[in-house]
Order: structure tokens, then sequence, then C-alpha cells
């Protein structure tokens, strides 16, 4: 029996590991590929301030996206971070206000982003009278972040030992401060963690944005004014068929744009863990 369960072990062992070589491979695979397409196409021409089709430049999609992701995590952050601490701190265990808001968010992760995109465009763009526009673009993209920071908060939150918490009160603490002081903090590479997460599908975002933002490739000087990110950049180059090697050069920025932010995100949530 011992040696049964030591053969099922090692299988399962082996299975693990080479489940994660797989993914670690397949995540270099496509990353070589994007890099060795993509920088002999990089110019000068794609960093400059103004879009024109001999340039093709990418520069106001780089300065809109920047501007997408800070607006859409200013309006799905709070949200998604305060109904998380609403679940786990204030609401009753197992209640069927608990049930109903953790069956919506599951029901909203599982939407396609398609689906979201016509509801944006239906929704902000024609019905409450934006047109197409960064804000509604944003809009439409923190619905579709929200469950990812709701539920990561959560179970961040959820992780706090309890310890923590009885400290704090045994101490004198009230509510608020032990939420604030105490299990925020220790909770804080979890929310991170869902805010990367985020980051990183509102910058390959494409299907929402095309409906809600659209795909002028100009500088958004006014969050009511259309404009289109990288990813709508690239979308836009690769479906007309003339730039493919310039779309190439975008991804690879697109790729160094997500590790920076995903890099600072991380370096951020330390810091804001040490304090």
């Amino acid at each position: 029996m011992k040696a049964k369960k030591d053969g099922v072990s090692l299988f399962l062992s082996i299975v693990t590991h080479a489940a994660a070589i797989i993914t670690i491979l397949c995540l270099l695979f496509i990353i070589a590929y994007i890099l060795i397409r993509g920088i002999p196409n990089l110019t000068p021409s794609l960093f400059e301030w103004e879009y024109t089709t001999d340039n093709v430049s990418m520069m106001p999609s780089i300065i809109n996206t920047i501007i997408v992701v800070i607006l859409t995590l200013l309006i799905a952050g709070p949200i998604g971070i305060f109904s998380a601490i609403y679940l786990v701190e204030y609401a009753k265990r197992g209640s069927k206000l608990v049930k109903v808001i953790l069956l919506t968010t599951e029901t909203l992760s599982g939407i396609p982003s398609i689906v979201y995109g016509l509801f944006g465009s239906l929704m902000f763009v024609i019905s409450m009278g934006m047109g197409l526009s960064v804000f509604a673009g944003s809009l439409t993209l923190a619905i579709m972040v929200l469950p990812t920071i709701m539920r990561t908060t959560q179970e961040a939150l959820v992780a706090v030992p309890d310890s923590y918490r009885e400290g704090s009160f045994g101490l004198g603490a009230g509510k608020l401060r032990t939420i604030f002081r105490i299990i925020l903090p220790s909770a804080v590479p979890g929310i991170m963690s869902g805010i990367v997460l985020s980051m990183g599908r509102i910058v390959g975002e494409t299907a929402a944005l095309i409906y809600t933002s659209g795909t002028v490739a100009q500088v958004c000087t006014n969050i009511f004014a259309p404009g289109s990110t990288l990813a709508v950049h690239m979308y836009r180059l690769m479906s007309e068929g003339l730039y493919t090697e310039q779309a190439c050069a975008v991804a690879v920025v697109l790729l160094v744009f997500v590790i920076i932010m995903n890099s600072l995100s991380s370096y951020l949530g330390r810091k804001l863990a040490k304090g």
C-alpha cells in the first residue's frame, strides 16, 4: 500500500512539474516571438506626438492607455475594495445578501468582453449621451474588472488571522480603526495582486473599447473625447493589413508597458505593506 502511495505521489509530482515547465516555456516562447518580430520594426516615427498614415505613431495610444488605466482603477478600485470590506467585516456570514452579491460577481466575471462593449455602447454612449469617449470606455472597463478586484480583496481580507482583529479590539481600537490600521495593511499584497490582474485586463482589452471609446488615434485632452488605447491601436493596424510590422512593434511596447506597470504596482504594494 505504501509503495502504491509513493508511486501515485511520484506521478503527481512529475505531472505538476511538467505542467509548470510547459507553462514557463509557453510564456518564454510568446515573449521571444514578440520581441524577435517587433524590435527590428521599432522606429522613431512610431513615437511621434501626432498620428498620421505615414508614421502610424503609437504615442497618442500610449498616453490614452495610461489615462484609461488610471480612470478605470479610480472608479473600480474604491468600489471593489469597500464592497469586499463590507462582505468580510460587516455582513453576516452566510446571509442571502452575501450569496446574491457573490453570485452576481461570479456572473459578471464570466461575461465575454464583447457583451460588455455592447452594454457600454447602449448604456453610456447612447442612453447617457456620452458618445464615443475615453470616460465611457473607462466606465465599461470598471464594470469588467470590478469582480476581480472585489474577489481578490475579499480573499485577502479573509486570509488575515482573526487574532489580529481580536488583539486590536483588546487594545481598545474601534472597528474602523482596526480595519484601516491593522487589517488592510496586512491584506495589501493580496489587494495589489487583484489590481495588477485588473491592469493587465484593462491594458489588453479591445472589444469593449472599440464600441465605447472608439479607434481615433489622437491624444485624449478631454475624457469625454474619443481615443484609442495601445491594444486597440495594434488591432486596427493588424486589421488594415498594411502595417503588420508596425503592429508587431506596438506589441513590444505593449508588453514592456504591462511589465513596467505590474512592477510598479508590486513595488507600491511592498511599500504600503511595510508602512
